[in-house]
């Protein structure tokens, strides 16, 4: 008797060492889904910053065209999900809770791409990029969180050139700064390859638009985030490399492509705490959190964790819930969005 009971709580020690090491340390997990055809392994490799929860959305079979863009009001605690494909709502609003709230039966988005909350705390209007080339694309539009279309930016189906700031080809993704500036990646793929600066009455302040790969130069500009110390950061997706500028000024500040000798970065947001920058990599299936340096100084990229994603999951863009920190991915070949919790110690990352 006394043996056996020696056995079982060598079991349960057993068991709760190996619970301890997948918290810890990640595993993987095909856990999620309602929908069998829907992927959702992954590990961590590195620090274990983010974890995957399986909870959310709660039904996912609203997911019907190609998941490109996610962004969240977390003062409604609201997510919204840009999507594409023949006869299928452009956007899914879901809470962060992962109920199914609506959908935007519009027609006037063709191929969202990039997808951006503003206003949070005021007047809170959703801007989506359109890189279409039918009777509506080449804009970028301002909606109501019903889905009301309240502004367009740019010419409706022309693609434009270089010489007009205002006149995009495939404008990738928008940023929208709480002092109401806005800052555009416009070329996905199109002639144009910039980074402009607006003012909230739609004024250039600044832009560099000249495809290459010197200093400054872009081919296939694809995402933006500016951080609290008055940087701007740009995935050079064609050249592999982040691109850092001074927001109020335009100068270059630095560059990172240590980290993407493999593949490009698609996406860039930062943290809420300001400790990471997340940068997705779609052909690797990756995730990476990489230390926001300290005002002032660029240096060189070091990544602190990563989430490795399944094969043909294809993460595309993420946004970050500002108030959990909750990590929200948009995965174009799942045909999912997913969400990422952070590991917490004391309410903060780990």
């Amino acid at each position: 008797m006394k043996k056996r009971s020696s056995s079982c709580a060598a079991a349960v020690a057993m068991a709760a060492v190996f619970v301890l090491v997948v918290a810890l340390y990640g595993t993987w997990d095909s856990r999620l889904s309602d929908r069998p055809d829907l992927k959702s392994d992954y590990r961590l490799l590195g620090r274990p910053l983010y974890k995957l929860d399986i909870s959310w959305p709660k039904y996912t079979e609203h997911f019907t065209g190609q998941v490109f863009g996610v962004a969240v009001n977390h003062l409604a605690g609201v997510v919204y999900i840009a999507q594409r494909g023949d006869n299928v709502p452009k956007v899914l609003v879901f809470s962060t809770d992962g109920d199914f709230l609506q959908a935007w039966n519009t027609s006037t988005l063709e191929m969202p791409h990039g997808i951006f909350l503003a206003n949070a705390s005021t007047s809170p209007t959703v801007w989506i990029t359109d890189v279409g080339n039918g009777p509506y694309g080449h804009t970028i539009k301002q909606y109501s969180p019903s889905g009301k279309l309240l502004q367009v930016l740019g010419t409706a189906g022309k693609a434009g050139s270089s010489l007009n700031p205002l006149q995009f080809d495939q404008p990738a993704e928008i940023f929208v700064h709480s002092s109401g500036d806005i800052y555009i990646v416009d070329g996905d793929g199109g002639l144009n390859n910039r980074l402009i600066k607006l003012s909230k009455d739609l004024q250039v302040q600044w832009m560099h638009g000249e495809k290459g790969s010197g200093l400054a130069q872009f081919y296939i500009p694809h995402s933006v985030a500016v951080d609290s110390f008055q940087r701007v950061w740009v995935a050079d997706r064609g050249n592999k490399r982040i691109q850092v500028f001074n927001s109020m000024t335009g100068d270059w500040l630095g560059s990172w492509g240590s980290c993407f000798t493999e593949d490009a970065p698609y996406s860039v947001r930062q943290t809420p705490d300001q400790k990471y920058f997340v940068v997705v990599q779609l052909n690797t299936n990756q995730i990476s959190l990489l230390e926001a340096p300290p005002v002032g100084v660029i240096g060189q990229c070091r990544v602190a964790s990563v989430i490795q994603l399944a094969e043909d999951i294809k993460p595309h863009l993420v946004d970050l819930d500002l108030k959990t920190g909750a990590l929200y991915v948009a995965e174009i070949g799942a045909q999912q969005a997913q969400k990422f919790t952070p590991f917490t110690l004391g309410g903060g990352f780990l």
